[in-house]
C-alpha cells in the first residue's frame, strides 16, 4: 500500500450557496484512490449552518476541529466546541451551526454501509 500525501491548503475551497459555509474534498478516489470514502472539510462563519443530509445507504462522522457550535439532533440544541464528534448512521440527519466569535472548522467524513 502506498502512502499518499494530500496538501489539504491546495485542495479548492467551494462557496455554498444559501449560508451553508464552503467545503473542500481532501479525500476522494481522484486524491487518492480511495473508493469508500469521502472526506471534506468544511468551514462555517457567522450566521452559516451546515445540514448533513438523510443518507440512505451511507455513515457519517462529523468532527469539530476548530470554533464553537451548536448541533441540532431530533429537534434539540448541543453546544459543542472543538474536539466534539457527531455519528449519523444511514438515514439520519443533523444540522450545525457556528456560535460565538471563531469559524467554524469540520472535518466530515462519509462512507457506505456495508452489506452483511
Amino acid at each position: 500500500m502506498a502512502t499518499t500525501y494530500i496538501d489539504t491548503g491546495q485542495c479548492p475551497r467551494v462557496k455554498l450557496a444559501g449560508a451553508q459555509g464552503a467545503v473542500a474534498e481532501i479525500v476522494n478516489r481522484d486524491l487518492c484512490g480511495a473508493k469508500n470514502v469521502v472526506g471534506m472539510l468544511r468551514w462555517l462563519k457567522e450566521g452559516e449552518r451546515f445540514d448533513a443530509d438523510s443518507l440512505k445507504d451511507r455513515h457519517q462522522l462529523i468532527y469539530l476541529m476548530a470554533g464553537d457550535g451548536v448541533i441540532t439532533l431530533e429537534n434539540k440544541d448541543y453546544e459543542v466546541s472543538k474536539g466534539a464528534g457527531l455519528y449519523l448512521k444511514p438515514r439520519e440527519t443533523a444540522g450545525i451551526r457556528q456560535a460565538g466569535t471563531a469559524p467554524l472548522k469540520l472535518l466530515h467524513l462519509v462512507v457506505p454501509k456495508v452489506r452483511d
